[in-house]
């Protein structure tokens, strides 16, 4: 009698909802591996206070009106909250259709702490083999080192991928970004 295989366990970071061509991308980078791989897919909450000042922006110098997320009402707040979870929920539920079409085996969630810390938690708990990022081009904060990527290579012991959503391969690798190494 033999064993089944052991699970090839992949998490991945995800800014937005995949592409079709995104999990195509992904789930090509497992092909003919003798394991059964499955993706572990988070896609973190945005934070709906940051949401709210972001699109009110600046009115006037700080020293003339106080934060925008302080003059608008708690209603307001919960509103955009829901509006942020919601649209989070869908965006995971159309990356896991995206990698389920693509023929992968995935399952997912959608975090409210700090991404890197739901990145390394779930690649302990999973005992997972290796984690891809997938993000849009951050230049200053791939800079500065404090972009998920960075971060993530500073506190997890497996290979890490960091890929360009909406962005074939041909396409990351011409423009020298893309793939950070493994």
């Amino acid at each position: 009698m033999t064993d089944a295989p052991e699970t090839y366990h992949v998490v991945l970071l995800v800014e937005q909802a995949l592409t079709n061509v995104d999990a195509a991308q992904v789930r090509s980078l497992h092909e003919g591996l003798d394991e059964p791989v499955v993706y572990h897919v988070l896609l973190p909450l945005e934070d709906a206070a940051a949401r709210i000042e972001s699109s009110m922006g600046s009115l006037a110098g700080g020293e003339v009106l106080a934060s925008p997320a302080m003059m608008m009402h708690e209603e307001d707040i919960d509103a955009v909250r829901r509006d942020c979870e919601e649209q989070s929920a869908a965006e995971l539920a159309a990356t896991l259709a995206a990698l389920q079409a693509a023929g992968a085996t995935a399952t997912g969630e959608v975090v409210e702490v700090p991404p890197v810390d739901a990145l390394a938690a779930t690649v302990t708990a999973l005992d997972a083999r290796e984690a891809i990022i997938l993000t849009r081009p951050h230049v200053v904060a791939e800079f500065f080192h404090v972009d998920w990527t960075s971060k993530a290579r500073r506190h997890i012991g497996v290979p890490i991928l960091h890929l360009l959503e909406h962005e074939n391969f041909d396409e990351q690798a011409h423009g020298g970004e893309g793939i950070t190494g493994l």
